[in-house]
């Protein structure tokens, strides 16, 4: 499954969803799953990264793991929601592009 763009994903989660997960969690519901899997990759980092140290079995904790579980539920709820991710995703990157191109090269903190 190498090489999949963001549609072939979308449509990858929407079929595993009704063949496999029976039906979609409610939008809500996927919100705080959302979250709690942001959490999740927050302590890893936070331990890997930063000041913390691991507890018990949380060096088993795999980061690339923690992320896939962010961008599966993301897709659920650009799936139920109608957001096609491809295109939300090259509209915000023009968006950052015209906003930002100026403002990160005058930034000195980001040239030191």
């Amino acid at each position: 499954m190498s090489d999949i763009t963001i549609q072939a994903a979308q449509l990858k989660v929407d079929e595993w969803i009704k063949t496999i997960g029976v039906k979609y969690f409610s939008e809500l519901t996927n919100l705080g799953i959302l979250m709690e899997e942001v959490g999740e990759l927050s302590r890893i980092m936070v331990r890997k990264y930063g000041e913390q140290s691991f507890k018990g079995k949380e060096e088993d904790l795999v980061l690339g793991d923690e992320m896939a579980d962010i961008l599966f539920v993301l897709i659920c709820l650009a799936n139920q929601t109608g957001v096609d991710l491809t295109k939300a995703f090259e509209q915000n990157l023009l968006k950052k592009t015209n906003r930002d191109k100026d403002r990160h090269q005058n930034n000195e903190k980001l040239h030191q």
